[in-house]
């Protein structure tokens, strides 16, 4: 189930918050959050709730194991390892061991066999699971519920927060159904005062409504839209493809993407956001216009705010951050990098993608930025994007070969300049692409500011017809579009 389902819109969303707002006490509410988390997980994934449970369990076990050797540094350290070891393991085996057992048979042109293929099948033999045996099937969320479930024991450890003895409350957060399964990612901390007390009352419903509304219109009206240019450039043979690409098409399809996944993650936490309020918890922000930014570093600070905050203070900080010397700290940068790009997805592509922005900050580290920053702002932001556009074609294409080819398209190897396709396209979509443009780089929300600041009780006024008819447009699209992914789900 994806918030732009209209399974979830019009049946699911409005019995949890009518079940929510009218519940007595926060203990009834935690209740609430965590059945309908479990049941809005296992509607697409029912076998694999159970890993998410286990990993729940694991972690509040650990936890309390914490608090009661509080004074025995050997033991709290061990309850340390089994947590992080169960977490990362979890990511080992259901997300990167086809991988790396691909990458062994590759490289040593051998047969090795994923022996969870061999537990999947054993399982499917006791329950009709239907449980892939061939590959290995990746639970939606993973890397978004360990990450976070691990913050919590590491900040235990660390003596950041106090320990969560009731497992209702830990559970609660944990299966958070609004940032399950595509974040951002949560620390305990920022809503642990909320898991023990929270009000929930009209104002709060109706700003949270607010916020999903403006997150699925990013979705459905300009992502989906923008997708459909990316997947009418890529074709049905994308590697075919790449021959007869004209430098224009190489071009519009990239940036296409780059709209696509900007307003399809950044529309999900804009949703996340606002259901979360609906709830009576506080989100962190995840995206902050970073197609704006100016450096490669400050585009990183403004996309996917809250993995980055959690790269840097459980991987980048513990490896001495900028502490040791230069060397060191490019290190680092490269380690932190070549992380968060498996991170996304278990394939050499994936990797070259993190080691590739880490190269350019640590660049920009030596030195580039002061060049940057003596550019017009106009100029190093298009710059900036440029070079997040190059990361994109990294991303989602399957091999380096493919992206190679790619970006030689980019600069004329398939021939024309333009052709009759992408001529089409651009007239067709001119509109959309001014429109995702201007919302990009915040001129949208800067007009918006300055008509409720001037008036405000006319905006107030105006706020709710508009909601109703975003709601209504983003329902007539999802009834009559059959193209409605989600970007994020695969990580």
């Amino acid at each position: 189930m994806v918030f732009s389902e209209l399974t979830f819109l019009y049946f699911f969303l409005p019995i949890v918050i009518l079940l929510h707002f009218a519940a007595g006490n926060t203990k009834i509410r935690n209740v609430i959050v965590l059945l309908t988390g479990l049941i809005f997980y296992a509607w697409g994934e029912p076998f694999y709730v159970l890993i998410m449970l286990f990993s729940t369990a694991i972690d509040y076990t650990a936890g309390r194991l914490m608090a009661k050797y509080d004074d025995d540094q050997k033991k709290r350290r061990i309850c340390l390892i089994v947590s992080v070891c169960m977490n990362v393991g979890l990511l080992a085996v259901f997300k990167y061991s086809d991988f790396i057992f691909d990458s062994i048979n590759s490289a040593f042109h051998c047969s090795l066999q994923n022996p969870v293929l061999a537990v999947n099948k054993g399982l499917n033999k006791l329950l009709p699971l239907g449980l892939n045996e061939k590959r290995v099937e990746l639970p939606i969320g993973i890397s978004f519920y360990t990450f976070q479930s691990m913050s919590y024991t590491i900040d235990l450890y660390l003596r950041n927060i106090t320990v969560q003895k009731s497992f209702l409350n830990f559970a609660s957060y944990v299966s958070l159904f609004p940032q399950i399964v595509a974040g951002p990612i949560v620390r305990y901390e920022e809503v642990s005062k909320e898991l023990e007390a929270r009000r929930v009352n009209v104002m709060k419903i109706s700003s949270g409504i607010g916020l999903f509304v403006k997150g699925l219109a990013k979705k459905v009206l300009l992502a989906n839209r923008a997708g459909l240019i990316w997947a009418e450039i890529k074709g049905a043979d994308f590697a075919a493809n790449y021959a007869t690409l004209s430098v224009l098409g190489a071009w519009l399809g990239i940036i296409a993407f780059a709209f696509q996944i900007y307003f399809d993650f950044s529309g999900y936490s804009d949703m996340a956001m606002g259901l979360g309020k609906m709830m009576g918890f506080d989100f962190p922000k995840n995206f902050d216009h970073p197609y704006i930014s100016r450096s490669v570093s400050e585009f990183w600070r403004r996309w996917h705010i809250t993995l980055g905050s959690w790269f840097r203070s459980y991987v980048y900080i513990p490896l001495g951050g900028n502490r040791k010397g230069k060397g060191r700290t490019f290190l680092n940068l490269l380690i932190v990098w070549g992380l968060t790009g498996l991170w996304h997805g278990a394939s050499w592509n994936f990797l070259l993608w993190g080691l590739y922005f880490g190269i350019l900050i640590i660049i920009e580290r030596a030195g580039g930025s002061k060049l940057l920053e003596k550019l017009p702002h106009a100029l190093s932001a298009l710059w900036t994007f440029i070079l997040v556009l190059f990361g994109w074609v990294l991303f989602d294409t399957d091999t380096l070969g493919d992206a190679v080819r790619y970006i030689t398209a980019m600069f004329g190897a398939g021939g024309a300049f333009i052709d009759d396709t992408v001529k089409y396209l651009l007239i067709s979509n001119a509109l959309l692409l001014a429109v995702c443009t201007v919302i990009s780089v915040g001129l949208g929300q800067k007009l918006l500011e300055r008509i409720t600041k001037r008036r405000p009780a006319f905006a107030e006024i105006a706020a709710i017809p508009v909601k109703i008819g975003i709601l209504l447009i983003c329902t007539a699209y999802l009834v009559n579009s059959e193209y409605n992914p989600f970007l994020y789900f695969r990580f």
